[in-house]
């Protein structure tokens, strides 16, 4: 079976600065990947060249066999099948929450408005926010406004959903909602790819850890063996250093 997601040799810089370094790795339909690392060592880079938010310079990324960076590709098209909850919510504030989730279905899919308002009913349900549907952003927590942009990707039905830091610009007691809701869809199997600091959602969620520092992949492994065996020595220092906070 092809995997959803493959990396294959992938190089990015910034200028001089090489922020990705010969990256491999494939996700399979149905799998949970937690990326970890410390600041700046390429994650939410990596994350982001999947829905081409990043270029790249080599290497390729096949999204479902697809070549994500080829010329041919139509990235809009592409994107409706790959959901992405970002780390500051960008939900739209001039609308409500219910239209903040119809309008892409509804303006990119062609979605009937009455079928698309259905399905964002049972999203917001599902998310724990039936109650907020008239509800706009700003009257919103952070922690509701993630919940919402996570109903609002689901939204488009994706079979990849990816997650970049959703929840570091939440205040602690907030994150837990949030995590609840990403803890649902990995059970329900839905395909994901997660750049997290939250390594106890990554020690119960994650079918796979990748650890990368400076751009590369460093190991991957089970969360037990991460956890209690790490291979690399930069992954055992990583772990200390959490221990030690």
């Amino acid at each position: 079976m092809r995997p959803m997601i493959l990396f294959n040799q992938v190089n990015k810089w910034y200028g001089e600065y090489q922020a990705l370094t010969g990256v491999s790795a494939e996700i399979k339909s149905g799998e949970v990947v937690v990326v970890c690392g410390p600041s700046g060592s390429g994650k939410s880079t990596l994350i982001r060249t999947v829905n081409r938010l990043e270029p790249i310079e080599q290497g390729e990324i096949l999204f479902d066999g697809m070549d994500i960076h080829g010329s041919s590709t139509r990235l809009n098209q592409l994107r409706t099948r790959i959901g992405f909850v970002f780390q500051n919510f960008n939900l739209f504030p001039h609308v409500s929450v219910m239209e903040n989730i119809m309008m892409s279905p509804v303006k990119v899919l062609g979605i009937k408005r009455s079928e698309a308002r259905q399905h964002a009913g049972e999203l917001l349900e599902r998310v724990g926010l039936s109650h907020k549907a008239d509800a706009y952003p700003s009257q919103l927590s952070g922690g509701q406004q993630q919940r919402v942009a996570i109903a609002r990707a689901l939204a488009m039905k994706p079979p990849v959903m990816l997650f970049d830091e959703p929840t570091s610009a939440l205040d602690p007691e907030m994150v837990g909602e949030v995590l609840n809701v990403m803890r649902g869809l990995a059970q329900e199997g839905m395909t994901m790819m997660c750049v997290t600091h939250e390594m106890n959602f990554a020690r119960e969620v994650a079918d796979t850890i990748w650890f990368m520092d400076k751009g590369q992949i460093l190991e991957k492994a089970s969360p037990e063996n991460f956890f209690t065996r790490p291979q690399h020595a930069r992954s055992r220092q990583f772990l200390n250093d959490l221990l030690a906070h």
